[in-house]
């Protein structure tokens, strides 16, 4: 595997520097710990840095003018999310998710997703930002790269995980859909995988606006085992 530190963009060390401050300023966030995992793992979950590949401590640092204690202690938040791990020796890598990681990862999506969706009963929601990813994902057509396709996806995942009014939630559902994004990112190219599951959201959005709640939930489960039959077929041919 590749082990290239940093965004594997290419650039030099003085353009990397500046693109992380660009990062922390454009958050508005301080030093703390928290605050830097959350920028990291945005950046992982975008596709910045790939699996295997090393995580720059003094780069990282640098630009986001944080000590190296608190840039480790944002480490140690995102291995215990399971979306980086130390190498004795290396350093720290964005890491490569098991096959048995995916399997896990959609039985939590099963328990959590539709739960939401049937928890909406009896309770006005707005549902503006799940249909602007539904039409956010459409607008792109088919043809679009899979990084665009997948991104309109999982914001439709997170707006419909939103409805809940849970912080906790919120957070829980972001840190799942970053880890599994390690996993497209693992597979050369997802176009298929999802147009044929983004297509789904709009049935899914549908039903939910029609009251139609329990077919809602059903339907999202469904949608979640088929997805993660077909993603685990994908991973597992992964050279």
């Amino acid at each position: 595997m590749d082990s290239r530190t940093g965004s594997g963009t290419g650039s030099g060390a003085g353009s990397e520097v500046e693109d992380w401050a660009e990062e922390l300023a454009q958050a508005g966030w301080s030093s703390k710990a928290e605050h830097v995992a959350a920028i990291l793992r945005r950046r992982i979950a975008e596709g910045k840095h790939l699996p295997d590949v090393r995580l720059p401590e003094d780069t990282i640092s640098k630009g986001l003018k944080v000590s190296r204690n608190t840039l480790r202690e944002a480490f140690r938040l995102l291995a215990h999310e399971g979306i980086v791990e130390h190498r004795h020796g290396q350093g720290v890598f964005v890491r490569r998710l098991s096959v048995a990681d995916v399997v896990d990862l959609y039985r939590l999506r099963r328990v959590v997703q539709p739960a939401v969706i049937r928890d909406l009963k009896g309770r006005a929601v707005d549902l503006g930002q799940v249909r602007a990813a539904v039409e956010e994902f459409e607008a792109a057509g088919p043809g679009a790269d899979w990084r665009v396709l997948g991104t309109a996806n999982l914001r439709f995942h997170l707006a419909l995980t939103a409805l809940a009014g849970s912080r906790r939630l919120d957070g829980l559902m972001s840190r799942v859909l970053a880890e599994l994004r390690l996993v497209f990112y693992a597979v050369s190219d997802l176009r298929e995988f999802h147009v044929a599951y983004g297509a789904r959201n709009r049935k899914i959005l549908e039903l939910i606006d029609a009251g139609a709640l329990a077919k809602a939930a059903n339907e999202m489960t469904s949608y979640l085992r088929d997805a993660e039959r077909d993603l685990v077929e994908r991973y597992v041919a992964v050279p």
